[in-house]
């Protein structure tokens, strides 16, 4: 064999062999992963989401209550002067960060007095309605009503 040939042939194969090699390696980062960017992360941290008040929390949650129990104007302004109340004492209650037993004692008790004033400040169906809402969430109460006006509107037929 020439040796210029030879050269030619080593050289080839030293190139061919450094590019699968060179791949290996995603932009200097022998360990692959992302490329990094040209572009500079800026060092802004993302604000806290601010803590809501009871007002808040209850305003968010009123036109689901009212829509789902048929509230008329009194009895909206009732419950949501009790839930406002009830609310802002167990956001201080979880403020003090008292044991968990205590704290689950405090909760029933804040959650018994506000039940004994719905009581008193609303009609029985509609104060069962709310209790419904707050055990199983808007939604099935919003169902379970669905289904018994079914059935009402199939026995109301049937009995013809």
């Amino acid at each position: 064999m020439n040796p210029g040939l030879t050269g030619i042939w080593i050289l080839a194969f030293l190139l061919l062999w450094m590019v699968p090699a060179e791949a290996q390696y995603r932009n200097g980062n022998p360990y692959g992963g992302r490329p990094n960017s040209i572009i500079p992360q800026s060092n802004d941290e993302k604000p806290e989401p601010k803590a809501l008040t009871a007002e808040e929390i209850v305003d968010g949650e009123m036109p689901k209550i009212t829509e789902t129990a048929q509230l008329n104007d009194f009895e909206q302004a009732v419950v949501s002067s009790i839930l406002t109340k009830y609310v802002q004492q167990s956001i201080e209650l979880r403020i003090l960060d008292l044991e968990p037993q205590k704290a689950r004692e405090k909760m029933d008790q804040i959650k018994k007095n506000q039940n004994e004033e719905l009581k008193a400040g609303l009609p029985e169906d509609k104060y069962q309605l709310i209790i419904d809402i707050q055990e199983k969430g808007v939604r099935k109460v919003k169902s379970q009503k669905k289904k018994k006006g079914k059935k009402n509107k199939k026995n109301k037929e049937e009995g013809r």
